[in-house]
């Protein structure tokens, strides 16, 4: 029971794209090498050719996701002249895209998968964390600096921003009637009215 045909590239990007829904389906936990094999068409053997064991996968698993997120993003780490609210736009979106692309079968694999690896793979996968949270804040901050957000909680807004868009989905399919870009305008907007009116709220308290 061997699935024919493909190049080994090939062959191990769709393994991992067995392994990515099982996961999520089943758990990392209760799914076995075996259960990727059958799921994927081959003998459980066979994915050792390309795997030594459960945890790299895991491990590519989440490796190609960060990596998918911070690519587009990460020259924004240092852009100090464009328009820091168009930053937040583009970012916004290059991280809904993402969220909502195939990989979307990994929903919240992210957020309980950490545990399940070796201390080395988890602080490679932690290092994207903390490269995306890096960049996020570095944003905000400019967008306060430049006079377009009150003086906020830098580190908080960036894990409600990741939040919000990570939530997504859960929920979101193109049949409800909002395409991507219009949901990634529709985040924007909503983080800098949600961002900005914390200026009129504190004013009036006082």
């Amino acid at each position: 029971m061997t699935k024919a045909g493909g190049k080994p590239g090939f062959q191990k990007a769709k393994m991992l794209e067995t392994a990515r829904r099982l996961f999520w389906e089943k758990g990392y936990r209760a799914t076995s090498m075996r259960d990727i094999g059958i799921s994927y068409g081959c003998k459980p053997a066979n994915i050792y050719n390309f795997f030594s064991d459960k945890e790299e996968i895991l491990f590519e698993v989440l490796q190609e996701e960060m990596e998918q997120l911070i690519h587009p993003i990460k020259h924004l780490e240092d852009d100090d002249h464009t328009n820091p609210i168009e930053q937040l736009r583009f970012f916004i979106e290059c991280h809904l895209k993402v969220s909502l692309s195939y990989r979307r079968s990994a929903r919240l694999l992210f957020d309980v998968a950490l545990d399940n690896l070796s201390p080395d793979k988890r602080k490679k996968i932690v290092d994207y964390r903390d490269t995306y949270d890096r960049i996020i804040r570095k944003v905000i901050r400019r967008s306060i600096d430049a006079g377009f957000l009150p003086e906020i909680d830098v580190k908080l807004a960036g894990f409600m921003i990741a939040s919000m868009i990570t939530r997504t989905r859960m929920w979101f399919h193109a049949k409800k009637g909002v395409s991507v870009r219009e949901l990634a305008d529709f985040i924007f907007k909503f983080t800098l009215n949600g961002l900005g009116g914390l200026t009129q709220r504190r004013s009036q308290k006082k």
